[in-house]
């Protein structure tokens, strides 16, 4: 089991930055691939992210590709989100997931830890 805890959210103007952190404890950190989704209100959760077991592979959704990146750092047992250029649609609550090392997964299912969420809001 591993427990997840986001942190970094805030409220941004459109154009400006942040970086989000996700701190894991518990098993292995290395053993997991990992993943960043978002959840506006009234929508579906959805893929942000992922990055493979070692850092070497990583996936983004087209709506972020080129603003946002990914990375870990397994000796820290942190995962982060460096969001640039941002803009009032990437307004959401925003999650860190763990899954099996297999894949570069994109699906909430395909994820079997959580977080609990940091708030993201970025003004007009």
């Amino acid at each position: 089991q591993v427990q997840l805890v986001e942190s970094g959210g805030g409220l941004v103007q459109a154009g400006g930055s942040l970086r989000l952190s996700c701190a894991a404890s518990g098993r292995r950190f290395s053993s997991y691939s990992m993943g960043w989704f978002r959840q506006a209100p009234g929508k579906e959760r959805e893929f942000v992210a992922a990055i493979s077991w070692n850092g070497g592979s990583t996936r983004y959704a087209d709506s972020v590709k080129g603003r946002f990146t990914i990375s870990r750092d397994n000796a820290k047992n942190t995962m982060y989100l460096e969001m640039n250029s941002l803009k009032p649609e990437d307004t959401a609550e925003y999650y860190c997931a763990a899954g099996p090392p297999t894949y570069l997964q994109t699906m909430t299912f395909e994820y079997d830890y959580w977080g609990q969420g940091t708030q993201v809001t970025v003004s007009s």
